[in-house]
């Protein structure tokens, strides 16, 4: 069976209020700038993305695991649940797909209790602190490992 040429872009918790939310924070761009900026990097590589965004865990974790289906690879910005869930994590461990994390700001700079991420060791990409234009970046490295033109 061939890799699917899919991607799941998941948005957590508060992002759906992205372009109004601390714009200071994190920008003007909208949650459909980010979805189309995902999807034209995945396109130009040849993949499809379906995107997910919920204020709801579980949710969020239904759409993780019905992933290993149809996806090759998991584009994530866990917002909050970065510092708090367990459960997302093991969600991400427990399909087995590449996953690249993303946060539009610099949580390394911000609060100490962001400086927690469940997710950091089960992703094999990190792109932090680079606006929502890191999603782009994040969509073309999990690609690469996908592809295996990187290491994951």
């Amino acid at each position: 069976m061939s890799t699917p040429r899919r991607l799941l872009l998941v948005n957590g918790p508060n992002l759906n209020l992205l372009g109004t939310r601390e714009p200071e924070i994190y920008g003007t761009e909208t949650l459909a700038d980010v979805e189309r900026i995902v999807v034209d990097a995945a396109s130009a590589l040849g993949f499809e993305v379906r995107a997910v965004q919920s204020n709801h865990e579980g949710v969020l974790i239904d759409a993780v695991h019905a992933a290993r289906e149809d996806c090759a690879g998991i584009v994530i910005n866990p917002s909050g649940l970065t510092h708090t869930s367990v459960i997302l994590r093991d969600a991400l461990t427990g399909v087995s797909l590449p996953v690249a994390e993303v946060h539009i700001s610099d949580v390394y700079a911000r609060e100490e209790f962001r400086h927690v991420s469940y997710v950091r060791d089960v992703a094999a990409v990190h792109v932090i602190g680079e606006g929502v234009a890191g999603y782009a970046r994040a969509t073309r490295l999990l690609i690469d490992v996908i592809t295996g033109r990187a290491d994951g």
